[in-house]
């Protein structure tokens, strides 16, 4: 006999009662810079989810898009070497080269010989990869849009600078941070 009572949904506290409770058990938090980071790791992740179902709808996955991003923001003619490619998203080859493999198989990248060095590999984005990233750039932007509806440009201006200045205050102090870390493998 099959249990069919339904699990109530478990709701992440409100910030203020994670502040709350952070502050019972560590006195020496400043309550306001627990706000803004903690508002900011929620953002992000609820952000990520959003993406993750926007790029899900197109039959992609959030790594397939990665290399796609990848390649479009290597400029005109969208190639890079596998190597190259594993570089630039923190990855190993053994793990780029599978990706490559899932991709070129769903017709979202090639993968040739490079005519000068026969050695070489060169990965480039289809036209049916550039489609995926375009829709999914449409998405995005969409769903952006949405988001900061509710600033005025002004006040867009002024978030995007204080939160370029957070972004290279870490890139600073910790610049190995951009791709995957050994330490949190």
């Amino acid at each position: 006999m099959s249990d069919t009572t339904e699990q109530p949904e478990l709701q992440e506290p409100s910030l203020d009662e994670q502040i709350a409770a952070y502050q019972r058990e560590f006195r020496d938090l400043d309550p306001q810079v627990e706000q803004i980071v903690s508002a900011l790791g929620r953002l992000n992740r609820r952000m990520n989810v959003a993406y993750g179902r926007q790029v899900a709808a197109l039959g992609i996955s959030n790594a397939e898009w990665e290399v796609l991003k990848t390649l479009v923001l290597s400029g005109t003619p969208y190639r890079l070497g596998p190597g190259e490619l594993a570089k630039r998203l923190g990855l190993t080859p053994a793990a780029m080269t599978h990706r490559i493999d899932r991709m070129a198989g769903e017709g979202l990248v090639t993968r040739d010989r490079d005519e000068n060095n026969r050695v070489r590999v060169i990965v480039e984005l289809t036209d049916e990869g550039r489609t995926k990233w375009l829709e999914a750039m449409r998405m995005a932007t969409t769903f952006e849009e949405d988001l900061l509806q509710d600033l005025s440009g002004d006040e867009r201006g002024a978030l995007g600078e204080i939160l370029i200045r957070l972004l290279r205050r870490v890139e600073h102090e910790q610049p190995d941070a951009g791709g995957r870390l050994t330490d949190l493998d």
